[in-house]
């Protein structure tokens, strides 16, 4: 096929009728029509403009000031009904920048924000409230920030750089570097009511505080960051409180403290395909109301401080929320779900009810694979020694209900835990403490598996459990627990342990199709009064030298073997 050869000016013209040539002549003419033309030209380039930041002043050579020049197009961009902030390559270094409706802030991917080590060179967003309820009180400065925006974009392959270090003080109780500590440090990325909300491929990097802090938000998408913050306490990485409508994928989050924080009312809320690292917690959830969340194809990795994490309280309600297809490696207490409706005081004793109930109840977990160390490990890329409290080692997946409160309908399904072992027989029967707040305040679990307390409507399928080194604790401890469905359990036994599986005060629990990996002094012990209605159908129990056990109140007919 011959492609037909590009026209000259001559031939274009003579192949464009008369007629339109000289409309177009005549209004070329008349002032006003000209003016009227123009204008109508520049409307149709209204919120498609590129402003380069250049053009405003901004230097980017690495140690003037940018920030009037950025704020500028910023603010140019605003005025022109949006369109798209671009910030070429260079080091741009700023203070606070306040984003606006429809503007979208481009780096390309040589491009740096380079937040100032002046802490005077930040400001706070005065419309964020830091009073009225306890999430609200982690400062609001940021080094960019949107307060009721809509329709805003962060994005490209460049960096912005937090220099968290300089917001660090080296001695306790001196002031740092930069001058700002605290909860005055500047959060990365700040947001409040903002709705279309997308921030995608940055390096979010060494951030003085939060990485992303969201507050009351709304459609917000969250895809192929990269976040490394190991500079300074309370390195958060993604902190949403009271959002809706929230999506996070593909993105890799190294950071100090909760990698993705989430406090007040949050729901509808997608977190999959991710990689997250952390001392402490990666999905921390915290009062109010966290329901209709999934998390899935997640990888979690070197997180010495719960991967997954819930604090329920009075008043809050944490419901229909799904983990699946999660890798834990090298973690401690690889999943912690804790409910107390009481108010504690500051001996951790339980004070008078607190108006309103906790709720925890349908939780899902699905496809896990867990490798739960037995003692925290250091960092390579944080700046000071980690410290790991007791109650962190030798732990497991704890579902913890309190006093009269219990949690509802949680299932474990196509779980494989393997923990380090190293439990001692002390602490197979060490009590827990009426507490359901930070995992390890309940000291060492008296299981190297699983233990659960106060709940109803428990499901385990499939799930199996094992130790690569002696552990004398039972693989399974249940506490006051009712209705309980166990179906495909292989878990690895000691003989030195007492038994295998510990139920206390537990009802109506049928185990079925179980298989004992190892030899094991007791397959199951039951214990206490109130237990009742236990019936262990079929399996292999073979390795376990007995194969049911009673003592300490409990009915010799508590418990039957059947088939």
């Amino acid at each position: 096929m011959n492609t037909p050869a590009p026209l000259s000016r001559r031939q274009w013209l003579g192949q464009v009728s008369l007629p339109v040539l000289a409309a177009t002549a005549g209004a070329s003419l008349l002032p006003g029509t000209a003016r009227a033309g123009e204008a109508a030209a520049a409307d149709r380039l209204a919120g498609t403009r590129i402003y380069n930041v250049r053009d405003f002043g901004a230097t980017g050579d690495g140690a003037s000031l940018d920030t009037a020049a950025l704020q500028a197009a910023i603010d140019a961009c605003h005025a022109d009904r949006g369109g798209t902030v671009l910030v070429p390559a260079g080091v741009f270094v700023t203070g606070t920048l306040e984003l606006k409706s429809n503007v979208t802030l481009h780096l390309a991917a040589q491009a740096v924000l380079l937040g100032s080590a002046d802490g005077k060179q930040y400001r706070a967003a005065h419309a964020i409230p830091l009073t009225g309820d306890h999430t609200l009180e982690d400062g609001n400065v940021g080094l960019i920030f949107a307060v009721n925006a809509e329709n805003i974009t962060l994005e490209g392959h460049g960096t912005i750089d937090g220099q968290g270090a300089r917001f660090r003080s080296p001695v306790k109780g001196q002031t740092p570097p930069s001058g700002r500590g605290g909860n005055d440090r500047p959060h990365h990325l700040l947001f409040y009511k903002c709705t279309n909300l997308t921030v995608r491929d940055l390096f979010l990097r060494d951030c003085a505080y939060h990485a992303v802090r969201a507050i009351s938000c709304s459609f917000a998408k969250f895809e192929g960051l990269r976040m490394h913050s190991r500079v300074n306490s309370n390195n958060d990485g993604f902190h949403f409180i009271s959002s809706r409508f929230v999506h996070i994928s593909n993105c890799d989050v190294h950071v100090q403290d909760d990698a993705c924080a989430l406090f007040g009312s949050n729901q509808f809320v997608t977190v999959t395909n991710c990689t997250f690292s952390t001392r402490w917690s990666v999905f921390r959830f915290g009062g109010g109301t966290a329901e209709n969340i999934t998390v899935s194809n997640c990888v979690i990795f070197d997180t010495y401080g719960c991967p997954i994490k819930m604090h329920c309280g009075a008043g809050a309600r944490f419901e229909n929320i799904l983990f699946s297809n999660l890798v834990l490696r090298n973690v401690t207490g690889p999943i912690s779900l804790g409910l107390q409706s009481h108010r504690r005081r500051r001996d951790q004793t339980a004070d008078a009810a607190s108006p309103g109930r906790g709720v925890v109840r349908n939780i899902s977990f699905n496809g896990i694979r867990a490798f739960v160390t037995a003692d925290g490990r250091p960092y390579d890329d944080m700046g000071w020694p980690q410290s790991y409290r007791p109650g962190e080692r030798h732990t497991c997946i704890v579902l913890n209900g309190v006093g009269d409160d219990f949690l509802e309908n949680i299932s474990f399904t196509d779980v494989h835990v393997t923990c380090e072992g190293g439990g001692t027989a002390a602490e197979a029967r060490a009590e827990v403490p009426p507490v359901a707040g930070e995992y390890f305040e309940t000291g060492t679990p008296p299981a190297y598996g699983f233990y659960a307390r106060n709940v109803r409507g428990l499901t385990l399928h499939n799930v199996r459990l094992e130790a690569t080194a002696a552990d004398l604790r039972p693989a399974i401890v249940l506490e006051h627990v009712t209705d309980v469905a166990m179906n495909g359990l292989a878990a690895q036994g000691d003989p030195s342990a007492e038994s295998l599986l510990r139920f206390t005060d537990t009802r109506d629990a049928l185990l079925t199709a179980t298989r004992v990996l190892t030899p094991a002094a007791t397959f199951l012990q039951v214990e206490g009064a109130d237990s009742a209605n236990i019936t262990v159908d079929g399996g292999d129990l073979a390795k376990a030298a007995r194969g049911l056990g009673t003592a300490r109140g409990a009915s010799g007919t508590a418990a039957r073997l059947r088939g």
